[in-house]
């Protein structure tokens, strides 16, 4: 299973940054508002440039005058299992200590890197989510 983690980044403005394990990178997505535990409710994603694997679990502070000055902290991390992944859709399952169940990264036609992110209401696996 991949792992993917979401960092709180008290920056210039407080946003989540949220990242998946994949092609030996960190996919990496700003999320503005806290990514919602609820079903359809859609948060803004801006892709962001990919992040080395090593900083999976980095938290602390960035330094004033640098790139993405600010505080990090992990606000949630676990595995997911990625579904399905075309050019402007990815579906994937999250277990998190927070975040759990199947999310959807769905680009949006306008706007460079312009993604939204939400929970879908899928069931799997006998469940409802």
């Amino acid at each position: 299973m991949a792992r993917f983690v979401i960092q709180e980044h008290r920056a210039r403005k407080l946003h989540y940054d949220f990242r998946l394990e994949m092609d030996g990178v960190l996919k990496s997505w700003a999320v503005p508002k806290v990514p919602s535990k609820k079903a359809d409710l859609k948060r803004l994603a801006i892709q962001v440039e990919d992040h080395d694997l090593s900083y999976i679990n980095f938290e602390g502070k960035i330094e004033e005058g640098s790139y993405g000055a600010g505080t990090v902290t992990v606000w949630d991390n676990g595995t997911y299992e990625l579904e399905s992944r075309k050019d402007n859709k990815i579906v994937f399952f999250l277990r998190g200590k927070k975040l759990e169940g199947r999310y959807t990264l769905l680009r949006m036609k306008w706007g460079l890197g312009q993604w939204l992110l939400f929970k879908t209401k899928k069931k799997r696996e006998g469940k409802n989510e």
